[in-house]
């Protein structure tokens, strides 16, 4: 998941985004550099286009999960939970991790 921070960072000070500059990145966060993740993450950010990508994944819907048929009364009080709880959580490490794995597809 670093890799692809530091190549977020690259990208937002539009800087390239090749080995050096990643490595340098990642060094400078006192991470141990893999070189073959290294050579794997930059050769697959080439056929990327970043900003799109970005520009889909905010615009991306939440999907609502369904659920079973109950009272309404129940409906309402479960739904206003839910509420509360993702007002408070914010984006999960799924979520966030669903939108970033775009990038290598």
């Amino acid at each position: 998941m670093e890799y692809i921070y530091a190549s977020l960072l690259l990208h937002s000070a539009k800087k390239e985004i090749n080995e050096e500059n990643l490595k340098n990145v990642l060094t400078a966060a006192g991470i141990t550099v893999d070189e073959v993740r290294l050579k794997a993450v930059v050769a697959a950010l080439k056929e990327v286009n970043i900003d799109e990508v970005l520009k889909n994944a905010t615009a991306m819907p939440v999907a609502v999960a369904a659920a079973p048929a109950a009272a309404p009364a129940q409906q309402a009080e479960k739904k206003e939970e839910k509420k509360e709880e993702e007002e408070k959580k914010g984006p999960s490490e799924e979520e966030i991790g669903g939108g970033l794995a775009s990038l290598f597809g």
